[in-house]
Order: C-alpha cells, then sequence, then structure tokens
C-alpha cells in the first residue's frame, strides 16, 4: 500500500524534489548531456544506446517533431565519434494514432542512421502495442536488415513462440538482433508470468534460444542470476564476445557493470535524456510501484 501511495502521489510532488530521484538515472535534458555521459560511458568500455524520452503521444505533430528531433540527435552523436546507436518508442511516433504515420516516421530515422552504417532499436511498450511493434520491426528489417532491431519481454508468455516465429526472416549474414529484457509494464496473468523465479527460468531460456539459432541477443539485466547464468550458456555454447552483448539501464549496478566488462564481455548502457524526464520518471514508478521503497531508501540512505 505505502508502494502504490507513493506511487499516485508522486506527480503532484514539485519537479525539484522528483529530479531528486530521477537524476542518477537520466543523463539530463539537452544533447550536450547525452553526449557528456555517452563519452564518459565510452571511456569506462561501454557502447551505449541513446533515448531521448517521450512516449505516448496525443497528436501527430509530435510524432513530426519528434522525428526531427531525433534526425538531429543521429547528425550531431555520428560526429562526436560516441560508440553506440540509437533506441526509439515507437508511441512516440503515433503508433496509437496512425500505423501508417508511425511507421513513415521511424523509417525516416531507421535511414538516416543507416546513412552511418549505425543501428536502431525498436522498444517494445506494454501489451496493446506488441503486434504492432513486431509488424513495424518486420516491415523495417525487409528494407534494412542490418540497422534494426527489437525487444522481447522475457515476462510475456508469448515471447518464446515471438522467437520461434521471427526466425523466417533470420539469415546467417544479417541476423536478427534483440535486446531481451524482463519486462515493466503491468500485464495481466493471464499473458505475462509474475513470479520471479518463473520469469529469470523463462529469460534463461529465450537467451539459450537465441544462442542455439545464431541470433544476436542484448542481454538486459542487473539480476545477478541472469548474469550468471547467462554466463554459463555463452560457456556451453562456446559462444563468441562478438556475437552477444549485456545492457544495463544508465546510473543502476555500475559495480555488475564493471565486473561484467573486466570480464572480457561487451557491455552497453541505454543512455535516456531529454525535456520528458519527469512524465517518464512518473511513468515508471506508476507502472512498477515496488520501485517507490527504492526511491526512499535513494533519497535518505546514501549508497
Amino acid at each position: 500500500m505505502f508502494n502504490k501511495l507513493i506511487a499516485a502521489l508522486l506527480p503532484f510532488f514539485p519537479k525539484k524534489f522528483v529530479w531528486l530521484f530521477s537524476k542518477p538515472y537520466i543523463a539530463g535534458e539537452s544533447i550536450e548531456d547525452a553526449i557528456k555521459a555517452s563519452k564518459n560511458l565510452n571511456a569506462k568500455g561501454c557502447m551505449v544506446t541513446i533515448d531521448i524520452l517521450g512516449e505516448f503521444i496525443k497528436t501527430l505533430d509530435e510524432a513530426e517533431k519528434n522525428t526531427q528531433e531525433y534526425i538531429d540527435l543521429i547528425e550531431r552523436i555520428e560526429k562526436e565519434d560516441i560508440n553506440g546507436n540509437y533506441s526509439v518508442k515507437p508511441t512516440m511516433f503515433g503508433l496509437l494514432l496512425d500505423k501508417e504515420v508511425c511507421y513513415q516516421h521511424i523509417r525516416k530515422i531507421v535511414a538516416k542512421a543507416a546513412e552511418y552504417n549505425n543501428f536502431i532499436r525498436i522498444d517494445m511498450e506494454d501489451s496493446p502495442c506488441t503486434d504492432m511493434e513486431i509488424e513495424l520491426f518486420r516491415k523495417l528489417k525487409a528494407e534494412f536488415p542490418k540497422n534494426v532491431g527489437l525487444v522481447l519481454q522475457a515476462y510475456m508468455k508469448r515471447t518464446y513462440n515471438d522467437l520461434e516465429n521471427l526466425m523466417d526472416i533470420h539469415t546467417k549474414e544479417t541476423p536478427l538482433n534483440y535486446r531481451l529484457c524482463k519486462g515493466i509494464y503491468v500485464e495481466p496473468a493471464e499473458i505475462a508470468y509474475k513470479k520471479y523465479n518463473e520469469i529469470n527460468e523463462h529469460f534463461l531460456k529465450d537467451i539459450e534460444f537465441c544462442f542455439k539459432n545464431g541470433v544476436y541477443p542484448g542481454i538486459a539485466t542487473h539480476d545477478k542470476p541472469i548474469v550468471n547464468g547467462a554466463l554459463k550458456l555463452i560457456e556451453k555454447y562456446n559462444i563468441p564476445n562478438d556475437k552477444y552483448e549485456f545492457q544495463m539501464l544508465y546510473g543502476v549496478t555500475p559495480k555488475l557493470r564493471q565486473s561484467i566488462i573486466d570480464k572480457g564481455h561487451r557491455m552497453r548502457v541505454y543512455v535516456p535524456f531529454g525535456k520528458q524526464w519527469f512524465g517518464y520518471s512518473t511513468r515508471r514508478l506508476k507502472e512498477n510501484p515496488k520501485m517507490a521503497s527504492h526511491i526512499m531508501k535513494a533519497l535518505f540512505v546514501k549508497g
């Protein structure tokens, strides 16, 4: 009840208060902030994926504006010689308003990244978006086979079937590329696993599917049992370290992150930035109220 109460009240707190717990996990509001954070991470041996905060827009004018922001971002980042790529949320480009308009906007962004031989990751959002985002990925992959990837969520009961069904567009020359994560959205038990051990079991099953089928996984986790399980699978299948990577969120579990790098594994950090940080922070908390207790500790307990 405490967690849910904090989650419900947080949008009414002053922005400065919310920023106290948000700032360790968000690069800042500007491209300059994202560049600084990305260069610092590169210097520590991390690749990055950069994300402009924003989602679930209400007008297609916003989609147009967001598209131009991403085009500007790509042109700026490529000049800075940053080792990184980009992540996009389709609802930020009108997925729930007009699927075709959304596709055209994201296609422009992928085409811009492709000019620099770079890569766009299509984020997976909540369950009403899943089929549309897989369809979007299929269309883009057909035109830009080396420049686009997708996120899949291990807690969704459909995910293993999605992995199998998408193999029809997998080739050795242009392998599928996924970020595999647990998933953060609150979904009904009919379609999502709820128990910790159950989610972890399916997460590792998904990773193993990728290794057995030549699919490139971005193993996105801060959970030591998943990290250790993935390392065992890497050893079991003798996977070269250029055929997978680990991924983590900006500001989260830096010691675990560094320990993975020190063992010789590739690491990519998700770097979010933008003026929509307040909505991002409050929505994440509403979607996962269990975060409230961690936030209160972060405010009052150093470290």
